[in-house]
């Protein structure tokens, strides 16, 4: 009778040890097929993190090139501005200075 009890307990205790086993093994899949979907998802998330990067910094560039391409503009007239003033300046001088010169030619030839 012991020898029975002994038998039905060691076959409990396999049947025991072997669904822990049974559930171990599950239990590992199932923790394996989570880390996959886990990197999964963050390898996705961090590509869709580098594109809207991405995108944003495209946008700041095309923002910073009209900038620059305005500033550029602005500063093309001005200097087109300054540089025709310039321009009337010496010929209104040498305006005066050709008249003055052609007065006193004149006077030197009428007076000379």
């Amino acid at each position: 009778m012991k020898e029975r009890c002994f038998i039905h307990m060691s076959l409990s205790a396999i049947r025991s040890i072997t669904e822990a086993e049974e559930a171990a093994r599950k239990a590992k899949l199932e923790a394996q097929a989570k880390m996959k979907r886990d990197i999964e998802q963050a390898e996705q998330e961090g590509q869709e993190a580098i594109t809207s990067s991405l995108a944003q910094a495209e946008g700041e560039i095309r923002h910073l090139r009209r900038e620059s391409e305005l500033k550029a503009e602005e500063f093309a007239k001005n200097l087109a501005s300054n540089t025709s003033n310039k321009c009337a300046a010496i010929v209104a001088r040498a305006e005066t200075m050709l008249d003055a010169a052609a007065d006193l030619i004149a006077e030197r030839i009428v007076g000379g």
